[in-house]
C-alpha cells in the first residue's frame, strides 16, 4: 500500500511511488474506490472519474535461478535472447537487468515500436533486447524483423494474442501449463514445464544429436568410399589370374564380393550405430550456432573422407599384393591376401571409429567411459573377425584362409595408422580456425 503522504489527488507522487515499485521487478495495481448505492450494478462508465486512490499493490514473480543460468548458457553458445512483455517500462527494465539480457538501448515500448517503419524496426532489434508494452501486433513485426536481419527466431508465448508471432517464428514454443489451446495448435513445441532451462536444455541435446549425425557420417562415408576404391584399383591396375580349378581366367581381387558384404554388414551395426550414443562435446555450449544455410556435407567432412579413404585403400591394397606375391601368386595366395586386405579394413575402422567419438577433439577429450556402447561394439566385430579368420566354416563361406601371428599383427600395425594421421589433421583443422576467429 502506498504511504500516508501519498493519499489524496497528488499524481506526481504517485506516479513516482510507481516507478520505485517498478524499478524493483514489481508489477503494480492501482486500487481506488468511490461510494455508490449498494444495489447498483456497476459499469465500466463507474471508474471514469471520482475514484479516490486507496492504495498500491506491488507483486513480483522474479525470475527462476535457473532461467538466469540457461540465459547466461545460451548467451556461451551465441544465443541472443530478448524479452517482449506487456509489463511497465521500468518493470521490464529490472527484471531484463536481473536476466542479464539489458544493453545500452535499454527498452524499447509498444509506443516506439508502432512509431517505426518496417526497416527502422530492423535496425531496433539488432541492438535492443527487452520491450514492454507490446500489443499482439508489435510481437508478430519484431519476429519479421528479426527473420528479416537472417536470424532464425524461436518465440515463446502462452495466450491467443501469440499465436500469430508463434506461427511466423522458426521454432514456435508454447507453453504446456499456462498456455492456451490456440497458443499450442499454432506452436511447433510444447514445453510441459513452462522453464525457460528447458530451452536451453532442448538446444544441447540438439547439437549433440547434430554431431552424432556427423560422427556417424564422418564415419560410413570414408569406410564405404576406401571400399569402392580397392575395387576400382583392381578394375584399373590388377591383371587376372587363371583359376586352376575351374580354368578360368578371374580378376585378381583385394576381396571377394561376399567379403565386402561381411566388411559392411559387421561394421556398420557393431560401430556406426553407438556413435549415435556418444555423449555432448565438451564446449558443446560454448561454440556459435550453424548456420541453417551449411551444407551436411561441409568441407571438413569431404576433406576427412577422401584422407581417410585413401588411407584404407593402400593400407589394404598393398597387404594384399605383399601377401599375394609373398605366398606364391596362386589361387590361395589370393585368398590369403584377401583374409589380409579385410582384416587390415576391420582393424582400420576400428581404430577409425575412436577418432570419430570426438569430431574435433582428441581421444581423451570427450573421456573414455562416455559411450560404452562404442567399446561393445569393437569386442563384439573382433569376436566376428576371429571366427572370419579361424573358423572352418566361415572360411567355407566367405573364401577366407587362417592368419598367422605375424600376419595379423601386421594388419594391424597398419591399421592404427590412421590414429596418428586423423590426429595431426585435428590439430592443423583447430588451428586454422583459430587463426580464423
Amino acid at each position: 500500500m502506498i504511504p500516508e503522504t501519498l493519499r489524496g489527488h497528488r499524481p506526481a507522487a504517485v506516479l513516482a511511488e510507481v516507478s520505485r515499485l517498478a524499478a524493483q521487478g514489481m508489477r503494480v495495481l492501482a486500487i481506488a474506490a468511490r461510494p455508490t448505492a449498494q444495489s447498483k450494478h456497476l459499469q465500466m462508465s463507474d471508474t471514469a472519474g471520482g475514484l479516490t486512490l486507496l492504495g498500491l499493490q506491488g507483486m513480483i514473480d522474479p525470475p527462476r535461478s535457473e532461467a538466469i543460468e540457461a540465459i547466461k548458457a545460451c548467451h556461451a553458445a551465441g544465443i541472443t535472447v530478448k524479452m517482449i512483455t506487456g509489463d511497465h517500462k521500468e518493470t521490464a527494465q529490472a527484471i531484463g537487468a536481473q536476466l542479464n539480457i539489458l544493453t545500452d538501448a535499454q527498452v524499447v515500448t509498444g509506443a516506439q515500436l508502432a512509431e517505426m517503419g518496417d526497416a527502422q524496426m530492423q535496425q531496433v532489434v539488432r541492438t535492443t533486447n527487452v520491450f514492454a508494452r507490446v500489443a499482439p501486433e508489435h510481437k508478430l513485426r519484431l519476429v519479421k524483423a528479426l527473420q528479416a536481419n537472417h536470424q532464425v527466431v524461436a518465440m515463446t508465448g502462452d495466450g491467443v494474442n501469440d499465436a500469430p508471432a508463434l506461427k511466423q517464428s522458426n521454432i514456435g514454443v508454447a507453453m504446456g501449463i499456462t498456455g492456451t489451446a490456440v497458443s499450442k495448435e499454432a506452436a511447433d513445441i510444447v514445453l510441459l514445464d513452462d522453464n525457460f532451462a528447458s530451452i536451453a536444455a532442448a538446444v544441447e541435446e540438439g547439437r549433440r544429436v547434430y554431431d552424432n549425425l556427423i560422427k556417424s557420417l564422418v564415419f560410413v562415408l570414408p569406410t564405404n568410399l576406401g571400399l569402392a576404391m580397392i575395387l576400382m584399383a583392381a578394375v584399373i591396375f590388377f591383371p587376372f589370374l587363371l583359376n586352376p580349378a575351374t580354368g578360368l581366367k578371374e580378376l585378381l581381387l583385394p576381396m571377394a564380393p561376399t567379403q565386402l558384404l561381411w566388411i559392411n554388414l559387421v561394421a556398420t551395426v557393431a560401430l556406426a550405430l553407438p556413435l549415435a550414443f556418444e555423449a555432448k562435446e565438451p564446449n558443446i555450449m560454448q561454440r556459435p550456432p550453424r548456420s541453417p544455410d551449411a551444407p551436411v556435407l561441409s568441407g571438413f567432412v569431404v576433406m576427412r573422407t577422401f584422407v581417410t579413404a585413401t588411407l584404407m585403400t593402400v593400407g589394404a591394397v598393398g597387404l594384399f599384393l605383399w601377401e599375394y606375391h609373398a605366398s606364391g601368386e596362386t589361387v590361395e595366395a589370393m585368398q590369403k591376401g584377401q583374409t589380409m586386405a579385410v582384416t587390415t579394413v576391420i582393424l582400420f575402422q576400428v581404430f577409425y571409429v575412436l577418432h570419430c567419438r570426438s569430431l574435433k577433439g582428441s581421444l581423451l577429450s570427450i573421456g573414455l567411459s562416455s559411450n560404452k556402447t562404442v567399446f561393445i561394439g569393437i569386442a563384439a566385430l573382433l569376436l566376428l573377425q576371429l571366427g572370419f579368420i579361424y573358423l572352418p566354416f566361415m572360411n567355407v563361406v566367405f573364401g577366407a584362409l587362417p592368419l598367422s601371428a605375424t600376419e595379423l599383427l601386421v594388419a594391424t600395425v597398419v591399421g592404427m595408422i590412421i590414429l596418428p594421421v586423423i590426429s595431426v589433421e585435428k590439430l592443423l583443422h583447430n588451428r586454422l580456425e583459430a587463426h580464423r576467429s
